[in-house]
């Protein structure tokens, strides 16, 4: 039977809904009948036109007919009287009911034994949730279909899907943009600026290379603070709790960890770049140990971006405004060694403990020392 064309041109069909009409935009490949359309499939097979000529008047394919015939179409009760028909308005009832359950399973109904052990890492080391999965995913810990992704575990922590807050997650927090602006020059010359510091340093393409700075509790560093130290490369953060905010107290850490390495202490501290604070005011003193001491310019904490962002992260053990004596220094190298565990998305979701041990172990066995312990009375640091 030929299709004539032009019998939807400006018409209206009779059928069970007035409003049904022929008249539609063009179709879109990939969308869903409308009311309009299943009201013309509905006249076109009562005129008996087939699948294929039905679907080139209303531009679809002729499985889409197909299935909406078979969705408005009533079963048959008996092989009694007429054979049922296809029906506009109970394909359209048909299709809204199968829309409203036609939603993606909510996953995390499936990752309970994930999600319980993501919380815990959160509450108990502090990981992130991002550290979390990847972590998990690089050693196996749950099957790939009882985890969820990162950003899917953000969108429930929004949703209040699970026991966490978005206040207690400073990744969800919107962080403030830093202004470019010319870095000051330095009143006073503690030693080598940062500017004469080889570039290697910068690149974290080899390990040695560190950034170093003090952490403050309250009474603006009239009492206890805290040295901190961080590995460019591997990211391994060193806190000493050092009574005062001043060169002895920070000289004396210093030489604290000279003992610990000994020869080998410019081996793991090649470079080290402080603040241009009046506590390191001594600090080029270091250089006479091996190591190579440069100095940030005032105010410029971007210069040393790394240990900033870890200080910030200590912050998590140890409140701004707390007073850092209310800490033993067991806490504060507990501490540290948590940060230290807890896995990061740019080293692979790998630690920074493992890597920085594998450095260790790199140069005391270039030297014939082995890995666990040198010649004589010195060891290998833990």
């Amino acid at each position: 039977m030929e299709f004539p064309h032009n019998i939807f041109q400006g018409r209206a069909i009779t059928m069970d809904c007035q409003e049904y009409i022929t008249e539609s935009a063009e179709r879109k490949k990939g969308q869903h009948l409308q009311r309009e359309e299943r009201g013309a499939i509905q006249h076109l097979k009562r005129q008996g036109f087939s699948n294929r000529a039905v679907a080139r008047a209303i531009g679809c394919s002729p499985s889409t007919v197909a299935n909406e015939l078979r969705r408005g179409t009533p079963p048959r009760k008996s092989y009694k009287g007429r054979k049922p028909g296809y029906s506009a308005k109970r394909g359209e009832a048909v299709y809204r009911s199968n829309r409203q359950r036609s939603r993606r399973h909510h996953r995390i109904c499936r990752c309970s034994r994930f999600l319980r052990w993501v919380i815990k890492q959160f509450h108990e080391h502090k990981w992130s949730l991002d550290a979390c999965v990847g972590y998990a995913r690089l050693h196996e810990l749950f099957p790939v279909g009882e985890m969820v992704c990162t950003h899917t575990l953000y969108n429930e922590v929004w949703a209040g899907n699970l026991d966490l807050s978005v206040t207690e997650l400073p990744e969800a927090l919107k962080r403030k943009k830093h202004k470019a602006s010319k870095p000051r020059e330095n009143k006073k010359n503690y030693g080598n600026g940062i500017a004469k510091r080889p570039e290697i340093a910068a690149l974290r393409i080899e390990e040695g290379h560190w950034e170093g700075d003090t952490v403050v509790g309250k009474k603006a560093g009239k009492e206890a603070v805290i040295l901190s130290m961080l590995e460019k490369k591997t990211e391994n953060y060193i806190a000493i709790q050092i009574p005062s905010k001043d060169t002895d107290s920070v000289l004396h850490a210093m030489q604290m960890l000279k003992n610990e390495y000994g020869e080998k202490f410019s081996q793991v501290f090649k470079t080290i770049t402080v603040d241009n604070g009046s506590e390191f005011s001594g600090f080029a003193q270091v250089e006479n140990w091996g190591s190579q001491v440069y100095f940030a310019h005032p105010y410029t904490s971007w210069e040393r971006p790394q240990n900033e962002r870890h200080n910030g992260l200590f912050r998590a053990f140890v409140p701004k405004g707390v007073s850092i004596e209310s800490f033993s220094p067991e806490y504060i190298l507990a501490a540290a060694d948590e940060l230290n565990g807890r896995p990061r998305k740019k080293l692979g979701y790998r630690t920074p403990e493992e890597l920085f041990e594998s450095f260790l172990d790199s140069v005391y066995a270039a030297s014939g020392c082995g890995s666990i312990a040198q010649n004589g009375n010195q060891k290998r640091p833990s």
